[in-house]
């Protein structure tokens, strides 16, 4: 089974986008997958922002990234892109840091305007960074998130659907040593 790293670039900690990513990652763990997570807003800022991709926080975010088989990178979308935070990170990693895996987009926004914001914004990087294997990226609406009683529930099946189909891709799209 494939080592998952799930790249969060929201800001908030109520995030209807983790909601969104924990879901996926239960599926993810269902199928026998393992899990981590690099939240961006948890690295230290004046690293992010000073561009010290030497500090102890990034080197380990590195470390988790460098022993993935699979890259989960998402955001929500802010002024017709991926966030900012997601980009000071991005910004950090080593070239090729994204080689030889195989990369999930997921982007959530508040109208369908904002669709293609995956292949237009957030794929050029992925590129950039060495990435061949992306799959189809998974664009939600913030609308198939809400909260009840304090807790995110994602209430669009078709969502659910197709987080479901694109962990039935990742096991398709293994990297070379990685069993189904």
């Amino acid at each position: 089974m494939a080592k998952v790293v799930i790249i969060s670039g929201t800001l908030s900690e109520r995030s209807r986008l983790e909601v969104v990513l924990s879901l996926l990652e239960e599926r993810l763990r269902w199928a026998g997958h393992t899990v981590a997570w690099i939240q961006a807003r948890r690295l230290p800022p004046d690293a992010l922002l000073r561009g010290e991709a030497d500090s102890e926080a990034l080197l380990e975010a590195q470390v988790r990234l460098a022993t993935a088989d699979v890259v989960v990178i998402a955001s929500p979308v802010y002024k017709a892109s991926y966030t900012g935070l997601l980009k000071a990170y991005l910004d950090l990693l080593p070239q090729q840091s994204l080689a030889g895996k195989v990369v999930l987009p997921i982007a959530m926004g508040g109208t369908l305007a904002h669709l293609l914001v995956i292949d237009y914004a957030l794929r050029p990087v992925l590129a950039a960074l060495g990435a061949e294997h992306v799959l189809q990226g998974v664009y939600v609406l913030d609308a198939a998130v809400e909260w009840r009683d304090g807790q995110g529930v994602v209430r669009d099946p078709d969502v659910v659907r197709r987080l479901d189909n694109a962990v039935d891709r990742l096991a398709l799209a293994q990297p070379k040593g990685v069993s189904a």
